[in-house]
C-alpha cells in the first residue's frame, strides 16, 4: 500500500507501510530482532488551523524515519473527536536504533517546525515490548 493521507468522516488519517512492515517481522523472535523492542505512543497537539500546514511537514518526517534502519514502524493519526489531536506511533529495534533517530538531521528539522505549526502539549512515552501476539 503507498502511504498517502486518507479523509473520514471530515477527518485525515496517514496510512502507510506498517502492514508491509508487519508481514517481515513475522516469525520466531519478534522476525528475527529480538524479544525486546521499543515502542513510542503518545499525543501532541496543534490548532486545528495547522493541519494543512503540518502534513507535509509530517510526511517528511514519517518518510525519512521509515527508511531509517532500525525503525519497524512509524504513524501519526489525527483523532476523530478531537481536531488537531494526532496520535504517534512508533516501534523501534533498539535503543541504538532510536538514539540514531534522535540525532538524524530529519529529526532537527521536525523539531524546528514545531513553533510555526504551534505544536505543543506533546505527550510521548517509551515502552520496552516483548513478541506480539493477537488479541
Amino acid at each position: 500500500m503507498k502511504p498517502r493521507w486518507l479523509k473520514a468522516a471530515g477527518v485525515f488519517v496517514f496510512v502507510g507501510t506498517a502492514r508491509r512492515r508487519r508481514r517481515r517481522l513475522s516469525g520466531a523472535a519478534f522476525g528475527g530482532y529480538g524479544a525486546a523492542m521499543l515502542l513510542i505512543v503518545g499525543t501532541v497537539r496543534l490548532p486545528a488551523e495547522t493541519m494543512d500546514a503540518a502534513r507535509p511537514v509530517m510526511r517528511r518526517m514519517a518518510d525519512a524515519s521509515r527508511s531509517e534502519d532500525g525503525c519497524v514502524e512509524y504513524g501519526y493519526a489525527e483523532d476523530v473527536f478531537e481536531p488537531g489531536l494526532i496520535h504517534v506511533k512508533e516501534m523501534w529495534t533498539d535503543q541504538a536504533a532510536l538514539d540514531r533517530h534522535f540525532a538524524s538531521v530529519h529529526i532537527a528539522e521536525w523539531r524546528a517546525a514545531w513553533l510555526g505549526l504551534n505544536i505543543g502539549d506533546r505527550n510521548l512515552r517509551i515502552y520496552d515490548v516483548g513478541e506480539p501476539r493477537r488479541t
